[in-house]
């Protein structure tokens, strides 16, 4: 083993892995050894050896997380033996009841797909974009393509699982509704 960094040295031990956890929880996503040397200022070496401590001690107190390593990157995932349970979690999660600001932007959407969220918002009077995300996240809602327009804005429309969910066919399916309840605004 190569000698130790001052920088590495100055460090707790223990504070320095539950800081990596951390920063891996955090990014959601596999983080290079390059990029911790950077933020943590050691060597890629060193990252090795914190990486095989946080290795040790997931797995010494059976944690529902584990290390997840390639040749060049590190991600902390959910351990396989615990994964129905998550998996469990995230579908109750997706099937959670709709707030009514939520229905009402999924009713615009079915009716009119495929709509731009700009659509959308023009027609609700409100911004949109943490809605029609949370809908796209629960898998109601996906990109149909892009408008042919300046900026080329996403063009949403409903799912599979939309009409599963609301126990549809198909989008003729849904009950027709008086036109003048979704007309665009008109500005004076």
């Amino acid at each position: 083993m190569a000698k130790l960094s001052e920088k590495y040295l100055q460090y707790n031990e223990d504070e320095l892995t539950g800081a990596v956890e951390a920063v891996l929880f955090a990014a959601g996503e596999s983080v290079s050894k390059d990029r911790l040397s950077d933020i943590f200022e050691i060597t890629p070496s060193e990252v090795d050896l914190v990486m095989k401590r946080l290795e040790e001690r997931l797995d010494k107190t059976q944690s529902g997380i584990e290390l997840v390593r390639t040749e060049t990157s590190y991600q902390i995932c959910t351990r396989t033996i615990h994964a129905d349970f998550v998996t469990k979690y995230l579908e109750i999660k997706r099937m959670s009841p709709m707030s009514k600001p939520a229905l009402e932007v999924l009713a615009v959407v079915a009716y009119r797909q495929p709509v731009t969220k700009g659509y959308v918002e023009q027609i609700r009077g409100v911004d949109c974009s943490g809605i029609m995300n949370t809908l796209v996240e629960k898998g109601l809602v996906e990109e149909k393509g892009r408008l042919d327009a300046p900026g080329r804005p996403i063009l949403y429309g409903t799912t599979l699982e939309f009409l599963k969910r609301f126990g549809l066919n198909s989008i003729s399916d849904l009950p027709e509704i008086d036109d003048g309840q979704m007309k665009m605004p008109v500005e004076v």
